[in-house]
């Protein structure tokens, strides 16, 4: 699979279905991102502004792999060799990046690789069990967002559980059709309230929020305890019952 080009998708979001969708996941992210510490934040794959502003880590960077397109990037590089050091990011979100990635599994190796320990990956992604997974199977254009892999949300699950990591939230959201008509985006509001109570799992994209777990081993300290002398004690009693 050919990488998605980020001016392109950033060109998408800027429709009027980009920016519904994009309004949308920046409420979903600042109810999540002030649960996360530490002191290095992590976007791999940029739109446009930083998603970030809700973040209580003061030092926050944004990378995409098409830097010079996207003015909002802090840093050039590829999600499938992160320039950043082992151990030393304490969260990273993954902004859409696994669909549009030729192979999305080792960019989770890379996460887990320079996430510090109780680290967190936050992943937003499309949902293939939607109206927007059956928006893109109709695709004809080639076009972004539809011409990436829509990855589910279980499959992306299991990929994280193999790398260690312990899933802590998972959410749909987004509940409108894919249409790129605003007035008639905005009238369907009222979707998001009734289909978030009755049918989550319909939502055309959803967070994914784990924490890299390690594991410790805790020596267990063996109970010794003498073995009494049963020659010597059977030894002592005859002789005191003798005197």
């Amino acid at each position: 699979m050919v990488q998605t080009n980020a001016g392109q998708l950033a060109d998408w979001y800027c429709s009027p279905l980009g920016k519904k969708l994009a309004y949308r996941e920046q409420q979903i992210l600042d109810e999540v991102l002030p649960d996360l510490f530490g002191y290095h934040l992590l976007q791999v794959g940029a739109i446009g502004p930083s998603l970030l502003s809700a973040s209580r880590i003061l030092h926050k960077v944004v990378m995409n792999s098409d830097a010079p397109s996207v003015s909002s990037c802090d840093m050039n590089g590829q999600a499938e060799n992160l320039p950043v050091q082992t151990d030393s990011i304490d969260a990273v979100l993954l902004y859409h990046s696994l669909e549009f990635a030729s192979d999305p599994r080792q960019i989770l190796r890379e996460v887990e690789r320079v996430l510090v320990p109780e680290g967190h990956v936050v992943f937003m992604g499309f949902n293939p069990i939607s109206m927007w997974g059956l928006r893109k199977a109709l695709n004809w254009t080639g076009k972004e967002p539809w011409n990436g892999r829509f990855l589910g949300l279980n499959r992306v699950k299991d990929w994280l559980a193999l790398l260690g990591f312990e899933v802590r939230i998972t959410r749909h959201y987004f509940f409108r059709p894919p249409l790129n008509n605003s007035g008639l985006l905005t009238r369907l509001n009222f979707l998001e309230t009734w289909f978030d109570r009755c049918c989550p799992i319909v939502g055309g994209a959803y967070i994914i929020v784990a924490r890299k777990k390690v594991s410790t081993i805790t020596p267990i300290k063996p109970r010794w305890r003498p073995k009494q002398n049963v020659v010597s004690g059977l030894t002592d009693a005859a002789s005191r019952s003798y005197k």
